[in-house]
């Protein structure tokens, strides 16, 4: 079987088995790849998947209780108005769409994202969550993990949503997934046994930008040779795989396919941009992956290629 099979010929491809060929000089325990995941390993657009979790269980929890509906947050997000969304505020809605799980134990929240990744479809494509991830990202981390590289995921998104799939998704174990995290509380069992319970008190900020670097040093102390993104969320930790003394690469995925896909250009949710990411790549010699060009399929089999 050929390397990345779903990777057309051409300088992208190139570029991805010539940093794998120069790796083989790295020592093992230096070999080390950090993927963002929203718009990089799977769909990100109408919604961001866990965005699209939170609303699932609002619109749950309004079935049960129509005044829940009332809270300024929850009307927006109900009334679906980008507008209003944005008049009350993007931190003020995601804070209380946190606060939908708070006082659930990590097992509870855990059995809550599993039990909505079975059932999720996206809502233009059709396919349902396994389907939406990338077949060539999929065949690349594949590839990373046969020359012995630790695979990682910085996503930011929430850790503990992906944590809770991670290892079905892609073989990441949670304890490799960093993310934005939420800040849980220690107390006691009637019987007196501890026991974690959530909050909706963010640890830090969001995972994104400078911050994905120094949450990959705190949580996870390894420098990634390989780093893969999509948006100026990503750039750092994209220029910090390229400023390693060893072979580095930093992977733009850009979503230029209106066909197979979505075609946009990816911004950051809490980073302002001012530049197209794709521009900025260029100027700082990150490789970027076509979706268009270089991908033969985006999707596994059984779905539009």
């Amino acid at each position: 079987m050929s390397v990345l099979p779903s990777w057309r010929s051409g300088p992208t491809r190139a570029a991805l088995l010539g940093f794998l060929e120069a790796a083989e000089d790295v020592p093992v325990a230096e070999r080390v790849a950090y993927f963002d995941n929203d718009g990089t390993l799977w769909c990100e657009r109408p919604t961001y998947v866990q965005y699209d979790f939170f609303v699932d269980e609002l619109h749950r929890r309004v079935a049960d209780d129509r005044t829940v509906a009332e809270r300024p947050e929850f009307a927006a997000v109900l009334a679906g108005d980008p507008a209003r969304i944005a008049e009350v505020g993007l931190p003020r809605i995601a804070v209380a769409l946190a606060d939908l799980f708070a006082g659930l134990t990590p097992e509870e929240f855990t059995e809550r994202v599993r039990d909505f990744a079975g059932r999720t479809r996206h809502p233009v494509l059709g396919h349902d969550l396994r389907r939406m991830r990338y077949l060539p990202m999929l065949e690349l981390i594949d590839e990373l993990r046969r020359r012995e590289f630790t695979v990682g995921i910085v996503t930011g998104g929430g850790a503990d949503f992906l944590r809770a799939i991670s290892t079905d998704l892609y073989g990441v174990p949670p304890e490799l997934v960093v993310g934005t995290l939420i800040e849980h509380e220690l107390g006691r069992t009637d019987a007196g046994a501890p026991e974690l319970r959530r909050t909706a008190r963010l640890v830090g900020g969001a995972n994104e930008g400078p911050a994905k670097v120094t949450n990959i040093q705190t949580q996870l102390g390894r420098r990634p040779l390989l780093a893969a993104g999509n948006s100026a969320g990503d750039a750092d930790m994209l220029d910090w795989a390229l400023a390693g003394p060893g072979p580095g690469l930093a992977l733009l995925v850009d979503h230029d396919d209106a066909v197979r896909e979505l075609a946009y250009a990816s911004e950051s949710a809490t980073l302002a941009d001012t530049e197209s990411i794709t521009a900025v790549a260029a100027r700082r010699g990150w490789t970027v992956a076509s979706m268009a060009t270089d991908w033969e399929m985006v999707f596994p089999a059984g779905q539009r290629s």
